[in-house]
């Protein structure tokens, strides 16, 4: 159980200490609190004291006030955690309900214009950061907290500890890849920038991973010099990674296991967007043999 903290009320604390009983991300926790945080302010008192026609109002106060399906989502998972988890309360969120939220198709990047962002990296980390980004698919958070040894070159794999939904799995390493990591290894070795079996890529202090602010930052600054303009963030070279896979006709369900999702439904929208594997298809009115117009 997590240390009491004086100046935190007893109910949150308890809501804390649930939180870490269950090993939950730290960012989940803060997401939850905020939640709690929301409905306390538009109460003007304790959340234990809601009914259920408080949160039916919070929730068409958020709606009322332009706040996104996602974030409204996010916030009524927080409380149900805190009421059903805290206050062990299963029927006061009745006449809450999560909002559908419209599914986007992401912009991809073509592949040449990835290459464009990569070589525009303005130093040899955030180059080799980004490339193990679209070279391997993983999310910004798997490439900050890479270690040296999750580079196992003999296997040819990346080992990806705790990603999302805290589970390990391995990804893949290209030959190209391996040695832009090596050469990146060598030259951080060299200018003492990373400890011995530590970081892949260190922040300042080695100490700690690169930030994936620092990260999002890096990759924008290489879209402006690559001069795109495209709608795109760090997670379009996964987009990317996943969208020329399946335009080279890897398996889907290879996709599948290489990007760590959990269902295929999730994996099947890059089809959608692979415009190679669409161009390449026939219609069947093309097997009709129509007569031309008179």
């Amino acid at each position: 159980m997590t240390q009491s903290n004086p100046t935190i009320s007893p109910l949150r604390q308890r809501m804390i200490d649930d939180m870490a009983l269950r090993k939950m991300n730290p960012r989940t926790q803060q997401a939850y609190i905020r939640s709690v945080l929301k409905l306390t302010q538009f109460l003007g008192r304790s959340p234990h004291t809601a009914t259920a026609e408080d949160l039916r109002r919070f929730q068409l106060h958020l709606a009322s006030n332009g706040v996104s399906s996602q974030t409204i989502n996010v916030t009524i998972t927080g409380l149900r955690f805190f009421f059903e988890v805290t206050l062990e309360d299963r029927q006061i969120l009745r006449k809450m309900s999560a909002v559908h939220e419209p599914r986007k198709l992401p912009v991809i990047l073509r592949p040449d214009e990835v290459k464009r962002v990569l070589e525009a990296a303005t130093t040899l980390k955030y180059k080799a950061a980004l490339s193990t980004a679209y070279g391997a698919g993983l999310r910004a958070s798997e490439v900050a907290h890479l270690k040296v040894t999750d580079i196992d070159s003999q296997r040819m794999l990346i080992h990806v500890e705790q990603g999302k939904g805290s589970k390990d799995r391995n990804a893949m390493l290209s030959p190209a890849l391996l040695t832009l990591l090596r050469r990146w290894w060598r030259f951080a070795q060299a200018e003492h920038k990373m400890l011995r079996g530590g970081w892949l890529f260190p922040g300042q202090n080695p100490v700690n991973p690169l930030s994936t602010r620092q990260l999002n930052r890096a990759f924008h600054a290489a879209v402006t010099l690559a001069e795109l303009h495209k709608p795109v963030n760090l997670h379009s070279l996964r987009h990317a990674f996943a969208t020329h896979l399946l335009e080279q006709h890897v398996d889907i369900r290879v996709i599948q296991v290489l990007l760590g999702h959990k269902k295929l439904e999730t994996t099947a929208l890059y089809s959608q967007v692979a415009t190679t594997t669409l161009r390449d298809t026939r219609s069947p009115l093309d097997y009709l043999a129509l007569d031309p117009p008179a």
